[in-house]
């Protein structure tokens, strides 16, 4: 596969998984389906890492990148544009390839910082209510609870709270992992293109090429049958 293609396919990979991670990083902030005030929401919900980290940081670098790799590398534009331009303009994609190592590494910075505040958020729990008393109660429980069902339904506020912060942390560590994984494919993909450029125009001009041939057959037999038909009509 061409490093334009791999890149655009791990681009949406990557966009879909930045919405994967958004969606349940607002759901985080309503256990139960309703609205609580943040001192009655865990520290782990509160700093947005499925929203900033595996969300923003992957989406915003991997967007233009996902577009750009399948229409601009094709170089059809840049090359019109001229070779005085720069090193940007050639048209093979090595630019936009330079640019998906950096969104890389931000969007991999950004995996990395969902994957540590989700799997904290898992092994220190939720904040609930127990005894009429807000605060962190499977805290000193090293992340046992998760294992203890029984104590999963100790919180009185908000209902089912366990329940809800395991299923969208554990989400929000999967898909990280897989953020992680893929951004980690695009650096390797990326540099090889830096390296290499796009073999997508090099297959593009060898069809070119090959097209010309064609033509060019075609025009020689063309032009050599109808000489020999109009010999053939002058003799007669």
């Amino acid at each position: 596969m061409c490093t334009g293609k791999c890149s655009r396919c791990v681009g949406l990979s990557l966009i879909s998984l930045s919405l994967v991670c958004i969606v349940a990083n607002a759901l985080l902030l309503v256990p139960d389906g309703k609205t609580w005030s943040t001192n009655q929401l865990s520290l782990q919900v509160l700093l947005m890492a499925g929203f900033i980290g595996g969300g923003l940081m992957v989406r915003i670098k991997h967007k233009p990148v996902a577009r750009g790799l399948g229409t601009t590398v094709r170089g059809s534009e840049w090359e019109s544009r001229g070779e005085e331009k720069g090193w940007c303009f050639r048209g093979d994609g090595k630019c936009l390839m330079l640019r998906s190592i950096f969104s890389s590494a931000i969007g991999m910075l950004g995996a990395i910082y969902c994957l540590g505040v989700s799997g904290a958020g898992l092994q220190t729990g939720p904040k609930c209510l127990v005894d009429d008393k807000w605060d962190y109660h499977f805290q000193e429980t090293g992340g046992a609870y998760l294992f203890n069902r029984t104590q999963w339904y100790l919180c009185e506020e908000p209902p089912n709270v366990v329940l809800w912060n395991l299923s969208l942390f554990s989400l929000l560590v999967v898909v990280s992992c897989l953020e992680i994984v893929l951004c980690g494919i695009q650096l390797v993909n990326a540099t090889v293109g830096v390296i290499c450029g796009d073999c997508r125009k090099k297959v593009r001009q060898r069809e070119v090429e090959l097209w010309r041939v064609r033509l060019a057959l075609g025009y020689v037999l063309t032009h050599f049958l109808f000489s020999a038909e109009l010999s053939s009509l002058r003799l007669h």
